[in-house]
C-alpha cells in the first residue's frame, strides 16, 4: 500500500460534473489499496474572478485582505470535492490550509512555507477520511491567512507530500507530463517519461508552464518524487526526480517565455557605482530582474539593459524615474514585444558547441538575438515576439528533439503564445 498525494488543477474541477470525474479518479487509488491525501485549486478562472472583483471596489488592494479574499475560492473547490466523495460512499475531509497546518511566513501574496503540521491530516487518514486539502494557502504565525502566489497549489501538494512522508505526489492537470517543448507550438515535440529535478527547475524559471518552479525547488530540496499527468486520461504521465541511471541527453528541452520585457537606460555614464544606484533602486521596488547587458562604453557613456515580468513595469518605471536624475540620464526604453527561449539540459555541462550550433541556427533562419544569457544547464536568448514559433522549432530540430508523431492541436500564433503566457498558463 502507497500513500500518494494528488493535486488536481484549476481545470480539472473547473465545473461540478469534472468534479465528480475527480472524486472518481481518487476512489479508483484508494480502491487499488493505496491512502490518498488530495489537493485542489480553484475552480476553473475563479482567482482571476476574485482579483477582478477586489479590484473593481480597490484598485490597489491590502496584500492581507487580498489574500484572505483569494483564499475563498479552494474553500470552495475543496468543499465540493468532499461533497462529491461522500456521494460515492467514500467519507471525505476538507481542509483549509490552516487546518492542513500549512504555516507560512507572513509575506502576503507570495508566502513561503515553513513548516507543515501534519496531525488533522494523518488522524483523518487513519479514520479512514480521504483529506482533501485547500492548496495555495497558509496561515503566519500571527494568525493571518496567506498564499502562495500563481501555481500555490502545487508547492502545497508537494510540501504535503513532504510532510506526511507520501511515497509520490501526482500533479494533475490539463497536459499529460512534460514535454521536450510547449507541442501547441512545436507539433514534433516529445513527451519524456523522466526528467531530473534541475532540468524542470530550469525549464518551469524559463517559462514551461507545466509546473511552478518554487514546487520544483521544494521537491528537490526534500527529495519528493513528483508524476505529472493529465487529469482526463489514465495515461503515465512524466516523473521529476533524482538524475539518477536516467540518460542525459545534451539538451532536455526548450521552454519559451513572453511575458517579459526588455528596458534599456540610454547614455549612462560609465562610472563607478552608477550601475549599483539603478539596480539598487529596482531591488528596492522588488522589481525581478533576470538578464543584465551593458554595451561598451563610448564617450565616456553607455547603455544599460535588462528584462524584468511585464508586471513589473510599474514599478520598474517607479524605480528608473526615482533614480534618473542621480545617474545624470533622462531617457529609458522599453520593449515589451520580447520573448525568451531558452534551452535546458543537464548535458550541456560536458557537451561544447551548444552556443555555436544555437547561434548559427537562428542567423541562418533570420532570427535576430537580442540579448544572450547562460548557466552550465542553461542558454536563454532574447529575440522579437513574432519570431517565438519559428525559433522553437528550428532549435527544436536543430538539436534533434523531433518525434516521429505530430501533436494534433493547431499551432498557435505569436500573439496568441504571449497571450497565453501573460495570463500564466
Amino acid at each position: 500500500m502507497s500513500l500518494i498525494v494528488a493535486k488536481f488543477g484549476g481545470t480539472s474541477v473547473a465545473s461540478p460534473e469534472r468534479i465528480k470525474n475527480v472524486a472518481k479518479r481518487l476512489i479508483s487509488i484508494k480502491q487499488a489499496g493505496n491512502e490518498v491525501v488530495a489537493v485542489v485549486s480553484a475552480m476553473g478562472k475563479t482567482t482571476d474572478e476574485l482579483m477582478g472583483l477586489a479590484n473593481a471596489v480597490n484598485t490597489n488592494p491590502p496584500s492581507r485582505e487580498l489574500d484572505r479574499l483569494l483564499s475563498t475560492g479552494e474553500h470552495v473547490s475543496m468543499t465540493l470535492l468532499a461533497l462529491a466523495l461522500e456521494a460515492q460512499g467514500y467519507p471525505a475531509k476538507s481542509f483549509s490550509g490552516r487546518q492542513a497546518g500549512i504555516e507560512t511566513n507572513g509575506t502576503h501574496n507570495k508566502a513561503k512555507i515553513v513548516k507543515v503540521h501534519n496531525e488533522r491530516i494523518l488522524e483523518a487518514l487513519e479514520e479512514g477520511y480521504i483529506p482533501v486539502v485547500a492548496g495555495f494557502q497558509g496561515i503566519d504565525a500571527n494568525g493571518d491567512i496567506t498564499t502562495l502566489g500563481r501555481g500555490g497549489s502545487d508547492t502545497t501538494a508537494v510540501a504535503v507530500a513532504w510532510g506526511i512522508n507520501a511515497e509520490i505526489c501526482e500533479i494533475y492537470s490539463d497536459v499529460d507530463g512534460v514535454y521536450t517543448t510547449d507541442p501547441r507550438v512545436a507539433p514534433r515535440a516529445r513527451k519524456l517519461e523522466a526528467i531530473s529535478y534541475d532540468d524542470m527547475l530550469e525549464l518551469s524559471s524559463s517559462g514551461s508552464g507545466v509546473l511552478q518552479s518554487r514546487a520544483v525547488e521544494f521537491a528537490k530540496k526534500w527529495g519528493v518524487v513528483i508524476h505529472s499527468r493529465s487529469a482526463f486520461s489514465d495515461a503515465q504521465g512524466t516523473l521529476i526526480k533524482e538524475e539518477g541511471q536516467m540518460e542525459q541527453a545534451v539538451i532536455t528541452g526548450i521552454a519559451h517565455d513572453t511575458s517579459e520585457m526588455k528596458v534599456t537606460i540610454r547614455h549612462v555614464p560609465d562610472a563607478v557605482g552608477v550601475a549599483a544606484l539603478v539596480f539598487s533602486a529596482l531591488a528596492d521596488k522588488a522589481v525581478n530582474m533576470d538578464m543584465i547587458i551593458q554595451n561598451t562604453s563610448l564617450d565616456g557613456a553607455t547603455d544599460i539593459s535588462f528584462t524584468c515580468p511585464a508586471s513589473d513595469l510599474p514599478r520598474a518605471r517607479e524605480a528608473l524615474d526615482e533614480v534618473m536624475s542621480k545617474i545624470g540620464t533622462d531617457k529609458y526604453d522599453v520593449d515589451e514585444d520580447i520573448a525568451k527561449i531558452s534551452l535546458v539540459g543537464t548535458g550541456m555541462k560536458s557537451s561544447p558547441g551548444i552556443s555555436a550550433k544555437t547561434f548559427k541556427t537562428l542567423g541562418e533562419n533570420n532570427i535576430n538575438i537580442l540579448a544572450i544569457s547562460t548557466s552550465p544547464i542553461r542558454l536563454s536568448v532574447v529575440i522579437e515576439a513574432s519570431e517565438t514559433q519559428r525559433a522553437v522549432q528550428v532549435l527544436h530540430t536543430a538539436f534533434e528533439l523531433d518525434s516521429d508523431s505530430v501533436f494534433e492541436e493547431t499551432q498557435l500564433s505569436a500573439e496568441e503564445i504571449a497571450a497565453k503566457m501573460k495570463k500564466g498558463r
